[in-house]
């Protein structure tokens, strides 16, 4: 899910994106250890996750791959907080004879939802700059 909000800064139009992900879960969400819980989540869903995180990196033309569980910062209840992943961007194009390889990191915040045994993952705003007007 793609949330847009608008933002004009100096007479100038941005674009502010963040990306959301949730995941529904085939079986109770039973959280006795929040890290564990979210790290099995991270794991399991590993493929999402790095579909996921590649919509902050596609004007660039790289993808998302071997996204791994860092670290995770409770709030209040056991319910949000935020977690640090790390994960590999790669950059290819195979006209241009580009294949290039870095590890990056990213914080998220989390929201488990126990009615519907789904949890929303929630990237960081990055601010886009929004067409000119002629």
């Amino acid at each position: 899910m793609n949330e847009e909000k608008f933002l004009i800064q100096s007479n100038e139009l941005y674009l502010n994106m963040q990306e959301s992900w949730t995941f529904t879960l085939n079986e109770d969400i039973k959280v006795e250890n929040s890290e564990i819980f979210i790290q099995n989540v991270i794991s399991r869903e590993n493929k999402d996750f790095g579909i996921f995180l590649s919509y902050y990196f596609r004007k660039d033309g790289a993808v998302v791959e071997n996204v791994s569980f860092n670290s995770i910062e409770l709030g209040n209840d056991k319910t949000k907080g935020k977690v640090m992943v790390s994960f590999d961007l790669i950059h290819f194009n195979a006209c241009l004879n580009i294949h290039e390889q870095g590890k990056e990191k990213m914080e998220l915040t989390y929201h488990i939802f126990f009615e519907s045994n789904s949890i929303e993952f929630k990237g960081p705003f990055w601010p886009e700059r929004g067409m000119d007007e002629i």
